[in-house]
């Protein structure tokens, strides 16, 4: 089956209540966009205003230069993820493309895109909704919080996970005292999460 021009795939989120959702999407044709501080730090804003916002809570998270992992869980059911990832993405995209703007970045040319004749588009994100992952096992949770800060360390940006300042690693070394007002805030996991392996 071919895929028609315009068409793009979709990914169905499933809400579960009670699970745990490992989200991951990119920048735009994968390229490193978040290598940037202020970058950064607008993504921090805006997950730290989705949060406000929605009913979702934060457990952990990394910026990648060219991706995001969220892991997240509702407090209320039901609870769209579809709506949080886009006050997450929307703001951001807004204002790294007026900074750009204003500044005359070429790479503005770069992340403007021909949506259809006559019509252009900024892309700051990868079009859709990217990675989601339902995670009800206390185990896999548990993994994925590891893999998530394992994953500076894998790609040599740094020697030791907390020493990332761009995830959430090091609050958890620190049993949620070392709080860094640059980035959102976390929450423990459900009771259902924490038990000993």
């Amino acid at each position: 089956m071919s895929i028609q021009p315009g068409h793009r795939k979709r990914v169905k989120h499933v809400e579960h209540p009670g699970h745990v959702r490992e989200l991951t999407f990119s920048c735009y044709q994968r390229r490193p966009l978040l290598d940037d501080d202020w970058r950064r730090e607008q993504l921090s804003v805006a997950i730290t205003r989705a949060l406000a916002r929605y009913p979702w809570r934060l457990a952990a998270f990394v910026y990648m230069p060219e991706h995001v992992h969220l892991l997240v869980y509702p407090t209320t059911a039901p609870a769209d993820v579809s709506r949080l990832l886009f006050a997450v993405k929307r703001p951001v995209s807004y204002r790294v493309k007026q900074r750009l703007a204003d500044s005359g970045d070429p790479i503005l040319r770069d992340l403007t895109v021909r949506q259809r004749p006559g019509r252009t588009t900024f892309r700051f994100w990868q079009e859709g909704p990217g990675y989601d992952r339902n995670l009800a096992e206390p185990e896999a949770v548990l993994a994925a919080i590891d893999y998530l800060h394992r994953n500076p360390v894998s790609r040599g940006l740094c020697q030791r996970a907390r020493d990332y300042r761009w995830s959430s690693a090091r609050w958890y070394e620190s049993n949620g005292v070392a709080v860094d007002p640059a980035l959102p805030p976390l929450a423990k996991l459900p009771a259902a999460f924490l038990h000993e392996a």
